[in-house]
C-alpha cells in the first residue's frame, strides 16, 4: 500500500455513503419495470448524436442512426466501467486500516459500479433483439482494461474522474430535456446519473489524495500517461464509429453516394469525440480540478495532444 499525505475528508465521504443508500436503485424493480426500448423514437439526444449535421438523410434514417448511437453509447459505458472498477477496489486498499468511512464509501462505488456493468450488459442484449443483424461492438472490455491499468493510478483517476462529470453534463443537457427519446432508455440514464454523481466526487477526492503521494518527476510521467490514455480512447471511437457507420449504411439499404458516405464516417467518429472526450475536458468542474494539480507546461502539453481531436 502506498503512503498518502493528503488528509481524509471524512464527512465528504460520508455524505456519499448517506446519498448512496437513499438513491439506491435495483436494475428490473426501478429501471426495466418490465418495459422495453421503444424502437418508434430516438435513443441518443440530438446535443450528443450531432444528428443536424446529417442533412441528407430522412427522418427514419436519422432516427436509426441516434439508435445505433444509443447503442454504442451504452457498450463504452459497459466498458469503461469495467476498468474504473478495478480501479476503484485497488485504491480502496489505502483505506483498508486507516479511514473506515472512506472504505465504505469506495466499496459502494464499486457495488455500484459491478451493477452498471450489468445494467449494459442487458440493455445490449434488449436492443440487440430487435434491432437488424450485423452490428458489431469492436473493443474487448477486459483488454481495454489491461492497457488502462498499466498506466499510473494519477492518470486512471484523471480519465475516470472526467468520464463521470461528462455522464452528470450530458443527461442534465441533453438527455433529460429530450422528450422525444424512448422512455426506458431516458430512464437509464437518470438512474445511472443518480450514482454517478456520487462517483465523481470520489474520484476527486481520490485523485488529489493521489496526486499528494507524486514528485514533480512523477506527476510528470503521469501526465504523459494521461495524454495516452485519451489517445488509446480515441482509437477505440475511431474504430467503433466505422463499425457503426458502415452498419447504419448497410441497414438504410440506400444509395449513399460515397461523398455521403463519407460524410456519415466523419459525422459519427466526430459525434462520439464529442461525447467521450471534448464534452468532458470543457467541463468547468474537471478543467478546474485538472488545473489545480499540474503547471503551465504540462497544461500545454495536454492541449496540444488534443488539438486534432478537438478540431
Amino acid at each position: 500500500m502506498s503512503t498518502m499525505n493528503q488528509a481524509i475528508d471524512t464527512t465528504r465521504y460520508a455524505r456519499c455513503i448517506e446519498v448512496s443508500k437513499r438513491i439506491r436503485w435495483d436494475i428490473d424493480h426501478d429501471v426495466f419495470r418490465g418495459r422495453q426500448f421503444d424502437f418508434s423514437k430516438k435513443f441518443l439526444p440530438d446535443g450528443l448524436s450531432k444528428i443536424d449535421q446529417f442533412d441528407f438523410l430522412n427522418a427514419e434514417e436519422k432516427k436509426l442512426l441516434s439508435q445505433i448511437q444509443g447503442r454504442s453509447y451504452a457498450n463504452i459505458f459497459g466498458l469503461v466501467e469495467r476498468f474504473i472498477c478495478a480501479k476503484i477496489m485497488e485504491v480502496s486498499q489505502d483505506h483498508w486500516l486507516g479511514d473506515q468511512v472512506a472504505l465504505e464509501a469506495l466499496v459502494r462505488f464499486s457495488d455500484e459500479e459491478l451493477k452498471h456493468q450489468e445494467l449494459f450488459r442487458r440493455i445490449e442484449q434488449m436492443i440487440g433483439e430487435h434491432m437488424p443483424e450485423g452490428y458489431h461492438f469492436a473493443p474487448d472490455p477486459n483488454e481495454v482494461a489491461k492497457v488502462v491499468l498499466g498506466k499510473s493510478t494519477w492518470a486512471v483517476l484523471a480519465l475516470t474522474c472526467h468520464i463521470e462529470l461528462f455522464t452528470q453534463a450530458h443527461y442534465k443537457q441533453s438527455i433529460e430535456p429530450d422528450d422525444d427519446l424512448s422512455e426506458l432508455y431516458k430512464d437509464v440514464f437518470l438512474f445511472h446519473w443518480r450514482e454517478e454523481s456520487q462517483h465523481a466526487i470520489m474520484d476527486e477526492l481520490e485523485w488529489v489524495r493521489e496526486d499528494s503521494s507524486l514528485n514533480s518527476e512523477q506527476r510528470d510521467q503521469a501526465v504523459n500517461d494521461l495524454i495516452d490514455l485519451v489517445a488509446a480512447v480515441d482509437v477505440i471511437l475511431q474504430v467503433q464509429s466505422a463499425a457503426d457507420s458502415d452498419y447504419f449504411v448497410k441497414v438504410c439499404g440506400s444509395t449513399f453516394s460515397d461523398d455521403q458516405v463519407q460524410r456519415i464516417r466523419d459525422g459519427v467518429l466526430k459525434a462520439y469525440r464529442w461525447q467521450y472526450i471534448i464534452s468532458g475536458v470543457q467541463e468547468p468542474r474537471f478543467v478546474n480540478a485538472l488545473g489545480s494539480l499540474i503547471n503551465e507546461q504540462q497544461g500545454q502539453r495536454i492541449h496540444e495532444a488534443l488539438a486534432p481531436i478537438m478540431q
